[in-house]
């Protein structure tokens, strides 16, 4: 059995990395061309580790389901990416960011892993800037910086309200040098399957060729595995729908533990869905909550008359409105963290001031920023007693300039005109903390298995802070990964080339044949998507924003049913042998219903609340915290690790236990 050594280097905190480096394994130049290491997913963590592999000398082989590497879900990181120059000489460092991801996570992230993300921070910002990543700029020329939340600093770097997109795009020019200089082969269109695992080590993977349906063995001296999150196993999600757990979900099966799979996190800053028809949900960017004020009606007839369309919103005066988030949160006020915002925003709707139809939504409201903006442009710009209406188009002029993109796809979406009446949002599945386990390496517990970005569980604990995806990203790729695989390959370099026609590869590929035979000869009644909702609909009722027991284990059951008459009712049209999107589906939705049974079961062993795990049963009954989670350090600061039985309900449980040297454990409050 794998043991959990994390591999976290001696020393004091800030020198571990730097020791690290310097004692690691090296390879020789001229034996990197003798290796060959794939890459799963073309994503930011996914790009950047496959362009740097191949820059260092490494033969790479980079896989994506997508027709390019540029559609990765990344480009949908719309806010920001966090990095601790302190530009603003506001008081930011590297401790403070540190503090601030390990706080930001309720306590339940590997002290050594955050204090190297936050180390290396500043070097992403850097590099990017070099590949011509066009971040926004101040008067003075430096980068400009806003605020997220959780923090008190402004830390965030980014290109207007497409920041992932520009990154990806910096990232997939420095891939694309490499395809042309023939050290990455680029496989588009081609999902993987299966890891293909011999005498202990990942040696290579099963895939398909997603447009005639033929499966490909790929062999290597190592595997990285970065291809997302698992948001879609509740079906509506901010995820892009192609996003899926069956890459990661592969490898777990052949023996990778599956980290904290309950902490997911739920973003409060979502247009609402509009009914039952809808497929995904649309994210509107955290980085909006730097000027706009949440906010619902105090006066339940005020509400009830918004619904009937008797009021409007923009008729409601200032005193009578419920910023609740700068009531109960006086400190951080708008920018308090994802999980404590999505809560507060549920309380609220809970209690019956929803201000949409389905009661599902609270305000997002930039008057008060449009206001003190065109107040400011009109001082600049000398213009002596503006008017009302002047002083609201020059502030409309300043958010489009910060904005622009978001209010655009807002309006697009809604047919309401967000500088003239306030956002509608609500929280929503967005970013999955958990994933597989890692050590310090990036390593799963299959030697020579990687897992990279969202894949792992590594550095966010219970709760992201907003702006640290693509950090951690780029942090992974760019960073980490050359120093540690390259530790790993050093021992690899007399094993000579992989031969795909080993019995192992054999029967990996068999297997995948099988499963895709058995789903296609199912025949049954109900489309994948029946199947996919109706699991989407128990994991958002009772694994959702808030969880108890009773929900956990009805859940439990109820996913489990809907498995069976999966495999018994699933219909897939069209053919395996060419290009087939329900088969494709089928696969991954498979794999959801196995990983939901599992969420479940980790949500009901953890009977604390933390971050985006909040159980019923565990909160703060009276004190300044009252109504808020409620942690339970002395039995449950550890990292959950699950190890694959055979069946999601039997699966064993390792612990990581997590220790806190460099800073306090204490209650969060951002009050």
């Amino acid at each position: 059995m794998a043991t959990l050594d994390s591999k976290i280097p001696e020393g004091p905190l800030k020198d571990k990395w730097t020791n690290h480096k310097n004692k690691i394994n090296l390879v020789n130049p001229a034996n990197k061309r003798l290796i060959d290491v794939i890459v799963v997913g073309t994503g930011l963590a996914g790009g950047a580790a496959a362009a740097s592999l191949a820059e260092m000398g490494y033969n790479v082989k980079a896989f994506c389901y997508q027709d390019s590497p540029r559609r990765a879900h990344s480009i949908a990181a719309q806010g920001g990416i966090n990095a601790a120059k302190n530009y603003q000489n506001d008081g930011d460092s590297t401790y403070r960011l540190f503090y601030d991801t390990v706080k930001g996570g309720d306590y339940r992230a590997r002290e050594a892993n955050v204090y190297r993300l936050a180390e290396v921070s500043a070097n992403i910002i850097d590099q990017c800037v070099a590949q011509g990543v066009p971040f926004a700029r101040e008067y003075g020329g430096l980068l400009d910086n806003r605020s997220f939340g959780g923090v008190l600093v402004s830390r965030t770097f980014y290109a207007k309200g497409q920041t992932g997109q520009q990154l990806l795009l910096g990232a997939y020019s420095a891939l694309s040098r490499q395809i042309g200089k023939g050290k990455v082969q680029m496989f588009g269109r081609h999902e993987m399957l299966d890891l293909v695992v011999i005498d202990g080590k990942a040696r290579g993977i099963i895939a398909r060729n997603m447009i005639t349906g033929e499966l490909e063995r790929h062999s290597a001296h190592a595997v990285i595995v970065a291809s997302g999150g698992y948001g879609n196993v509740f079906f509506l999600s901010t995820n892009a729908m192609g996003s899926n757990v069956t890459a990661a979900w592969k490898i777990h099966k052949k023996g990778a533990y599956f980290a904290n799979p309950c902490y997911t996190q739920i973003h409060p800053t979502c247009i609402p869905r509009s009914g039952d028809h809808q497929s995904k949900l649309t994210l509107m960017s955290e980085s909006l909550r730097n000027d706009g004020r949440i906010w619902v009606p105090k006066k339940m007839e005020d509400v009830l008359a918004i619904r009937e369309g008797k009021l409007k919103p923009t008729q409601i005066k200032d005193e009578d409105r419920d910023y609740y988030l700068e009531r109960r949160y006086p400190a951080f006020g708008n920018l308090v963290p994802r999980d404590v915002a999505s809560r507060a925003a549920k309380e609220r709707c809970d209690a019956g001031y929803g201000v949409n139809q389905t009661g599902e939504a609270v305000y997002l409201d930039f008057k008060s920023a449009i206001h003190r903006y065109g107040k400011e442009k009109a001082l600049v710009e000398g213009i002596e007693n503006p008017s009302e209406a002047e002083i609201i188009k020059l502030g409309e002029q300043v958010v489009e300039a910060k904005y622009g993109n978001l209010f655009q796809m807002y309006y697009k979406i809604t047919d309401e005109n967000p500088y003239k009446t306030p956002m509608k949002i609500y929280p929503a599945v967005h970013y999955t903390m958990g994933g597989i386990w890692v050590d310090y390496n990036l390593m799963t517990t299959i030697p020579g298995c990687y897992a990279a970005g969202e894949a792992n569980f590594s550095d966010h604990g219970a709760n992201r802070l907003g702006a640290s995806a693509l950090m951690q990203g780029l942090a992974d790729g760019y960073f980490v990964l050359p120093y540690t695989v390259g530790d790993y390959l050093a021992n690899e370099i007399r094993t000579g080339r992989i031969s795909t026609d080993l019995p192992e590869f054999v029967a990996a590929e068999k297997s995948v044949q099988d499963q895709i035979d058995k789903l296609m000869n199912i025949k049954g009644t109900k489309s994948v998507d029946h199947f996919h909702k109706q699991l989407g609909k128990v994991m958002w009722d009772k694994v959702g924003m808030a969880r108890n027991e009773q929900g956990l284990k009805e859940a439990m059951e109820e996913i489990r049913k809907i498995r069976e008459e999966f495999w018994k009712d699933v219909r897939i049209p069209g053919v395996a042998n060419g290009l087939n999107p329900e088969l494709e589906k089928a696969g991954r939705v498979a794999d959801f219903l196995e990983l939901g049974e599992l969420f479940a079961k980790d949500a009901l062993h953890r009977t604390e609340s933390c971050g985006g795990h909040f159980r019923e049963e565990s909160v703060e009954l009276d004190g300044p915290q009252q109504g808020e989670a409620k942690r339970d350090d002395a039995n449950f600061t550890y990292v959950a690790a699950w190890e694959w039985t055979g069946d999601p309900k039997d699966s064993n449980l390792h612990k990581e236990e997590l220790k806190f040297e460099n800073i306090e454990l204490k209650q969060r409050s951002y009050k």
